[in-house]
């Protein structure tokens, strides 16, 4: 029953919300399923993370934020998706490759098939079977992140919050099979069902 989805969505949309509530869901039902999240989800993953969203480092370049970015991925597919998908297990993962090419292909302007192409080695070609993106207008979804203070990327302009909006979008119109679009601005609970209902489906065809 091995199936591996992803989350995906702009600053404020609720992806980690809605992921860990999928998670809870699956594990009340006792289907066997793990969470992770990018680029947290292993020790070297959290400390290249923290270092990516806090430094006050102003040098670094899209490049090295696509190379570090994809050096997390790599491990956490090595420690975590790989060998959880090869035991029947549903992964769920806060942000995967597509994050990386909307902000630092999108977003910072980096070129698109060198972007896929580093994702692809770092990924060993993993894709996911579902992606779920979260849409929700960028200044929405800023607003919802007043509580703490914000990361290199929520310090960003407007413009590049509305390039990734517009890169995620432009992705999930190319891969429809792959992409389940959900209006974010929605409440928790319905979207949560929305997911759920996607997620039935996938599950019967898989037990089918």
């Amino acid at each position: 029953m091995s199936l591996f989805i992803t989350f995906e969505g702009g600053e404020g949309c609720g992806k980690s919300t809605q992921a860990r509530a999928l998670y809870r869901r699956l594990s009340k039902l006792a289907i066997p399923a793990v969470l992770t999240c990018e680029p947290g989800g292993t020790p070297l993953g959290r400390k290249l993370g923290r270092w990516l969203k806090w430094t006050d480092d102003k040098e670094i370049t899209p490049l090295t934020e696509l190379l570090l970015f994809n050096a997390a991925r790599t491990q956490s597919v090595t420690e975590i998706v790989l060998p959880n998908l090869k035991t029947g297990m549903i992964v769920i993962s806060d942000r995967y490759t597509d994050s990386t090419t909307v902000y630092q292909g999108y977003g910072r302007g980096l070129a698109l098939e060198m972007v896929e192409n580093i994702n692809n080695v770092a990924t060993q070609g993993m894709k996911p079977d579902l992606t779920v993106l979260l849409d929700i207008p960028v200044e929405t979804g800023l607003a919802r992140k007043t509580a703490k203070k914000p990361d290199r990327f929520e310090q960003e302009e407007l413009a590049f919050h509305h390039r990734v909006r517009e890169g995620y979008l432009k992705l999930a119109k190319e891969a429809p099979q792959r992409w389940l679009v959900v209006d974010a601005t929605r409440s928790k609970g319905e979207v949560a069902e929305i997911i759920w209902q996607k997620i039935k489906q996938l599950l019967s065809k898989e037990v089918g």
